[in-house]
């Protein structure tokens, strides 16, 4: 079982579950994983989010995601699934930590531009195919959901 905390101001809470939920549920189904998302001012530091490892490097099962407030939902959710795939690239042992330094496929990343930085060209790509799958799984939840009310209520 997996834990979602989320903080902070500026964002929809259920928004934040949900796709939260359903990424792990689409992931990582059987991981013990903790995320704890923080939503605060990052205008300043010119981003829209980052996903941090909580503890151990090794075999990482805590995250911090911060994420910036008051983005349109569209964005949020890119956003959310962007970060949600660095998580990822930590648990399945693609990002990892080697002698201090950020290695995604044990290659150090500071050899490339921000960027250009395989794990961010990786999330870069993600981010869109997931929102794209997201957006399906919900208007597809909504019709199942309407469909059967309509059942219940002929009943």
């Amino acid at each position: 079982m997996s834990y979602i905390c989320h903080s902070g101001y500026g964002y929809s809470k259920k928004l934040c579950e949900d796709v939260t939920s359903w990424f792990l549920n689409n992931f990582f189904p059987n991981h013990k994983i903790t995320v704890d998302i923080v939503h605060r001012g990052l205008n300043r530091e010119q981003v829209y989010g980052y996903c941090d490892v909580v503890g151990e490097y090794h075999r990482p099962r805590h995250f911090l995601i911060e994420m910036n407030t008051y983005m349109g939902k569209e964005l949020y959710v890119k956003t959310l699934l962007h970060e949600l795939t660095h998580m990822k690239q930590w648990v399945d042992g693609m990002l990892r930590s080697r002698y201090g330094k950020l290695c995604y496929c044990k290659e150090p990343v500071e050899k490339w531009e921000y960027w250009y930085q395989p794990h961010e060209v990786e999330a870069r790509e993600e981010e869109e195919r997931l929102y794209e799958w997201y957006l399906t799984d919900k208007q597809n939840e909504s019709s199942v959901k309407q469909f059967s009310n309509r059942l219940c209520s002929s009943i």
